[in-house]
């Protein structure tokens, strides 16, 4: 017997970034072969299911047009002859074979629901995990509202298609070839007359699908930067409000949806003609049927039956079906596919590279940076940062001053890999980081930010996600080195307390020390800090700035410095302006000097 609840592909396998990295022969998909063939990669695993579904699909097929069949001959052989000698038992075969139709396509259906939503989680599975491996520049380059839009609007309409599609289409084609083949037996000339309508219906599904497949295309796109400007705007609520703009954000909306809007009501009129055009067809066909076979039947004997009449005007209707299935079938498989070349884009797209070999390596944090230039965009004339030299100590703590725009961030993302150098090579215990696995500077750093990110999960959940190896001892011991133990105790549930922004009520300060806490629990070489003190209160400044000094002991440390007060007591200070090294030193140091940084500080 079939699992229905079995895994994907046998076994659930989890990809890692090598994984990802050398996959080959990736194929875009910009046409419906090449996708439907990258669709049937992921349906790989349900071969054997397909197998069976088709059998039965068969075979539900088949009762579906033996039965007209028999309805024929009960009216020929009883009702016409007045003849009702054994009609009880054809009655009850006729009986039983819409009951097992009935049976066999809920049979098909439930197979099919099952294999398809494998399919799509197999789909949907590796979307995620390879999204995970992008590089930064990716997510910078694009809204987070359409990436989420490809995760579920795309593959949604996609897992739809699949529920549905493929068993229509299998039934459309045996139903359409079996109806055919009787109808020929029972008489060709009517069978010809029957399908004198199929001119016409190429011509009319041809004018329709060649509007809804661009059209469906575009709808798709549509709706992905819908999504993210409703997302963008939720995320910027506050400066919606503060500035007013409530007007402005509601009309952009209004014209991002009347496109919407007027994009999907022209797909949904065209492939809404479908239904229409076939309801003309099958009448069409039924008068031909009804009027000619009619007129054969009276003036011709043993040409047309009246059986065969009846026969042939329910087969009207089941010929048409099937190309009504097939053309709106092939509607449907438009839209997932202009979905699915959405998803096959990100898929498509490079994971970071890593060529260093070094790895599981504890660092102890030296840092060098020799002649530096780097671009974000390479056409750029004049680059981010220029030239750049410096070094710190293992240990060492340095803050990083300057305008927006100086360069300071740029820094931070160079060390991490999120970027590569155009020139130049920084170095990390003197070796050039190229030549570490990323891994390993991902697992010797941490990052405290000036917006501190919780998700939302368990405070304990949180902390650990520094470190999942990290005991509930451990944990604890963070929280209270980054002074957040105290006020986690006093939560309904302490450690366990969920974080929900409807029921549990932190303050900016509470999740700043929680953030400082899953720093602790992953005891870094190197720490990286984006000013985590701004828009606090005094008290709570106090705390943080307490649970900085103690997390910066014995670390390499750098600082993003947006005030000043707060990095007097840094070892040395790097002041930048247009991606260039102006000052270097200490506090002291700088201000005796009566420079850049003299004139910062006192105004």
């Amino acid at each position: 017997m079939i699992n229905f609840l079995r895994e994907p592909f046998g076994q659930k396998r989890i990809l890692n970034k090598e994984d990802i990295g050398n996959k080959k022969n990736k194929r875009r998909a910009n046409d419906i072969t090449g996708t439907l063939k990258r669709l049937w990669k992921f349906m790989r695993g349900e071969k054997n299911v397909i197998i069976f579904i088709i059998c039965i699909v068969v075979i539900t097929s088949l009762l579906g047009i033996l039965g007209p069949y028999l309805v024929g001959q009960i009216i020929d052989k009883y009702f016409v002859p007045g003849l009702f000698e054994g009609v009880g038992k054809v009655l009850l075969l006729l009986l039983f074979i819409y009951v097992l139709h009935s049976l066999t396509t809920l049979t098909q259906s439930f197979l099919m629901v099952g294999a398809s939503q494998r399919t799509i989680f197999n789909m949907r599975y590796e979307l995620f995990n390879h999204m995970q491996y992008l590089p930064i520049d990716f997510y910078n380059r694009r809204q987070h509202g359409e990436l989420m839009s490809r995760m579920t609007n795309d593959i949604e309409t996609l897992s739809q298609t699949l529920n549905s599609s493929f068993i229509q289409f299998t039934t459309s084609i045996i139903t359409l070839i079996g109806t055919i083949s009787v109808m020929l037996y029972l008489s060709p000339i009517l069978t010809v007359l029957t399908i004198t309508i199929i001119p016409l219906l190429v011509v009319g599904i041809k004018f329709i699908t060649n509007r809804t497949g661009p059209l469906y295309k575009i709808r798709q796109k549509t709706t992905g930067e819908l999504n993210a400007y409703i997302e963008e705007v939720i995320s910027g609520q506050e400066i919606v409000k503060v500035f007013s703009q409530e007007e402005r954000v509601i009309k952009d909306f209004e014209v991002k949806t009347k496109n919407l809007r007027d994009v999907t009501f022209w797909a949904n009129l065209y492939s809404g003609m479908i239904p229409k055009l076939m309801n003309v067809l099958n009448n069409l066909s039924f008068t031909i049927v009804a009027g000619i076979g009619g007129l054969l039947a009276l003036t011709m004997d043993n040409v047309v039956t009246v059986g065969t009449i009846v026969v042939f005007a329910e087969y009207a209707r089941q010929f048409t079906r099937p190309l009504a299935d097939l053309a709106n079938q092939f509607n449907q498989v438009l839209s997932a596919i202009a979905g699915a070349e959405r998803v096959f884009q990100i898929i498509d797209t490079d994971v970071e590279k890593d060529h260093g070999l070094i790895e599981d390596t504890n660092l102890k944090g030296a840092i060098d940076f020799k002649n530096v230039t780097f671009s974000y965009n390479k056409d750029q004339h004049e680059p981010t940062i220029k030239d750049i030299s410096f070094s710190i100590k293992s240990g060492e703590s340095i803050a990083l001053i300057g305008a927006t725009g100086a360069g300071k961030t740029t820094i931070v993302q160079l060390l991490n890999r999120f970027y590569d150098v155009d020139q130049g090579v920084i170095e990390i215990d003197g070796i050039p980081i190229t030549e570490y696995k990323r891994d390993v500077l991902k697992d010797n750093s941490a990052f405290v930010l000036q917006d501190p990110f919780l998700f939302k999960t368990s405070i304990k959940e949180n902390i650990k996600f520094g470190n999942l190896d990290a005991t509930d001892e451990e944990i604890i011991e963070a929280a209270k080195r980054a002074n957040a133990h105290s006020f986690i105790m006093k939560l309904s549930d302490g450690y366990d307390t969920i974080i929900d922004e409807e029921h549990t009520s932190l303050s900016t300060g509470q999740k700043q020390l929680i953030s400082i806490a899953r720093a602790f629990v992953r005891n870094p070489s190197l720490l990286f800090l984006d000013e985590a003190t701004s828009s606090i209160d005094t008290i709570t400044e106090i705390e943080i700035q307490d649970a900085l000094e103690e997390l910066m002991k014995g670390r390499t440390s750098i600082i993003i410095a947006h005030r000043l007060n707060t990095v007097q007591a840094v070892d040395r200070l790097i002041v930048l302006e247009k991606g260039i090294i102006k000052e270097m030193g200490s506090h002291e140091e700088l201000l005796s000097h009566k420079g850049i940084y003299y004139k910062m500080v006192n105004g």
